[in-house]
């Protein structure tokens, strides 16, 4: 796997907006804080890493989608102390629908244009959390209940929570 959170720097996190519409410059060193901190420090880091991109655990931000991939790279690194706050963060992720039920109930209403774009985040951060399967079933077969356990609470939400479909 090599060094953890290589390609972070490649993101244009100053570009992009939490969930709170704050700036997203705080998201690399709490990512930072997942991969290379202590037990109690990482999930620490994890807590304000929801904060910041699941406000609430279940309103995200058009920083969501690009974070995802990181934490699925940290809930498959055998190195990382606090997988199942991971998991639980990437279930958050995965079963909000803010926007999406926010624009059903304006539809007709004219209203419904107005979350295109919080949708459009909504959409992207699901698909991330399901294009990371694979990482999600490896750790599901550890022997390790405190890592499997929670994955295969996540691959259920995953079954049962699909991806958006195109508008």
């Amino acid at each position: 796997m090599g060094s953890p959170l290589k390609r972070v720097s490649g993101v244009r996190w100053g570009h992009l907006r939490d969930a709170t519409g704050a700036a997203a410059h705080g998201i690399p060193p709490l990512l930072s804080r997942i991969a290379h901190g202590d037990e109690r420090t990482a999930r620490l880091a994890v807590d304000d890493l929801g904060d910041a991109i699941c406000a609430l655990g279940f309103v995200v931000g058009e920083a969501t989608a690009p974070t995802v991939p990181f934490l699925l790279e940290l809930a498959g690194s055998p190195h990382t102390a606090c997988k199942a706050e991971v998991f639980d963060l990437l279930g958050d992720i995965c079963r909000t629908d803010q926007w999406h039920s926010a624009a059903a109930t304006t539809r007709g209403r004219g209203h419904d244009a107005g979350f295109q774009r919080q949708r459009g985040w909504e959409a992207a951060s699901r698909s991330a959390v399901h294009k990371g399967r694979s990482v999600i079933e490896g750790v599901a077969s550890s022997v390790r209940p405190d890592e499997a356990t929670p994955a295969r609470t996540l691959l259920r939400l995953m079954d049962e929570v699909p991806p958006f479909p195109d508008h």
